[in-house]
């Protein structure tokens, strides 16, 4: 079984980002895990470079400017299965969830992606610059009608959308806030562009329109003043509700499954004290997510045994986790959009959430459909012998020649996580290798061959179970 210190350093991978094969976390063993996370927090400064996107380009063009959503799906996966940045495209799909915008209203899938490439160069900055750019976004705010908000008809939902799921949740401001907040962006608008012809799109931008703006006096949140959007957004992160719901996103997203969100008035956090901790950080930092993620992940709660494997994998997570386990698609070939697509059958069309609240997440992952599709996504793929990543646990585990059926299923539950099985469950397993014969790897291709099968049949037995959904 493996040691404490490599299961802390499976549940930081996991948590910061989507896993990593046996090598690569040896690899980040011997690095430390303090020095682990602060490569994952600042890749820039430690020499890792951006993904190289040009041999995908060269073959796909047109995941370049996807012109139709399953390209702009597949090509986000292909970022997610193969960053060396991990942490930076974890944070982003944080951000797709909490700002939850769908191609099916927007119908601009190059906005949907510019807006994920704006929550991966500000995702772990400033909390109120990477507000200030989502106000400005042009898929948001066509999202949320802002484009409709004039200073003499004032359009609400964007207003509504960030007091109540952006920043500072429900009960803490009025509807004569929203009022509010909804003239001090008066004028935060599309520019004028040419109409899309079938698929293509050309490029939104923003536009500030003064004479469209309300600049009249205004109470927002008991504070009186000519405000205008971002005098709003500093207001807001001066109030004591905002760095409580802000953290709470961040616990529930990165440590353990939370209620959700349209529960939090009602329900009080799992964890209150840790929650307090990250509101405290992310005041006394001004509000700096990467400086919060550091507490986080360096904190005994992050590291409490008791919530490891406390998530429910997303689907999203579900599907680039075992990608990268597995190493598919690490070397560019057709069918990436088919991958993308995948998240939809499992529950959570990656840049097509369901409403403005994104989705339910936790055991709501979980229905009779999505855990068929989800066990037999898993089960194609480690039952594929020929995938590197799974060529490579048979290797090994063949390196010892002859296994006991509980040093099999010790070995795969090693080598796929480390997974911590209940005793019950890792007992049938057993019972299931040893009703099957010795457990040798011979010395014939045919012999090496039945060896590669018996491992894959235990890899797709372990991954469907309850287990292997966790995180």
């Amino acid at each position: 079984m493996a040691d404490k210190d490599m299961t802390l350093m499976a549940h930081l991978m996991r948590r910061a980002g989507f896993g990593v094969p046996r090598d690569e976390l040896e690899a980040c063993a011997a690095k430390g895990y303090e020095a682990t996370v602060e490569e994952l927090l600042d890749p820039d400064a430690h020499g890792i470079p951006p993904l190289d996107t040009s041999v995908l380009f060269r073959h796909s063009p047109g995941f370049k400017v996807p012109g139709n959503p399953d390209n702009a799906m597949g090509y986000w996966m292909y970022r997610l299965i193969n960053t060396s940045r991990p942490l930076e495209e974890k944070v982003s799909l944080l951000w797709h969830q909490v700002f939850a915008t769908a191609n099916s209203k927007v119908n601009n899938p190059p906005e949907v992606v510019r807006q994920k490439e704006m929550f991966r160069e500000y995702g772990m900055g400033s909390y109120r610059r990477l507000l200030v750019e989502l106000a400005k976004n042009p898929a948001m705010i066509f999202w949320l009608d802002n484009q409709e908000n004039h200073k003499d008809a004032p359009n609400e939902n964007w207003g509504r959308e960030l007091l109540e799921l952006f920043s500072m949740g429900q009960g803490n401001y009025t509807e004569d806030d929203v009022k509010e907040c909804a003239r001090a962006f008066t004028g935060w608008t599309l520019a004028p562009t040419l109409p899309g012809v079938l698929f293509n799109r050309f490029p939104w931008e923003f536009k500030y329109d003064p004479e469209d703006h309300d600049d009249g006096e205004k109470v927002f949140l008991g504070q009186r003043g000519r405000f205008n959007g971002e005098d709003v957004i500093d207001i807001i992160l001066r109030h004591p509700a905002t760095p409580r719901f802000v953290a709470r996103h961040l616990y529930n997203f990165f440590v353990a499954d939370e209620v959700q969100v349209s529960s939090w008035q009602d329900e009080p956090p799992r964890d209150p004290e840790a929650v307090a901790i990250l509101a405290d950080t992310l005041v006394g930092s001004e509000f700096d997510i990467r400086s919060t993620l550091r507490v986080l992940f360096n904190s005994d709660f992050f590291k409490d045994e008791r919530v490891w494997f406390a998530k429910v994998k997303s689907p999203t997570e579900l599907i680039v986790s075992t990608m990268r386990l597995v190493r598919d698609f690490r070397v560019y070939r057709p069918g990436m959009a088919g991958i993308g697509m995948e998240t939809s059958y499992q529950g959570q069309a990656i840049l097509n959430p369901p409403s403005v609240e994104g989705w339910h997440t936790g055991q709501e992952w979980i229905d009779s459909g999505a855990l068929l599709q989800r066990i037999n996504f898993v089960a194609d793929r480690v039952g594929d012998v020929s995938l590197p990543g799974v060529r490579a646990i048979v290797d090994m585990l063949a390196v010892s020649g002859t296994l006991s059926p509980d040093e099999l299923v010790d070995g795969c539950l090693d080598l796929l996580g480390p997974i911590r099985m209940a005793d019950d469950t890792r007992q049938e397993l057993i019972d299931h290798a040893l009703a099957a014969g010795p457990i040798r790897r011979g010395q014939t291709e045919q012999e090496h061959t039945a060896f590669g099968a018996r491992v894959s049949e235990v890899l797709k037995l372990i991954t469907a179970t309850r287990e292997y959904q966790l995180e």
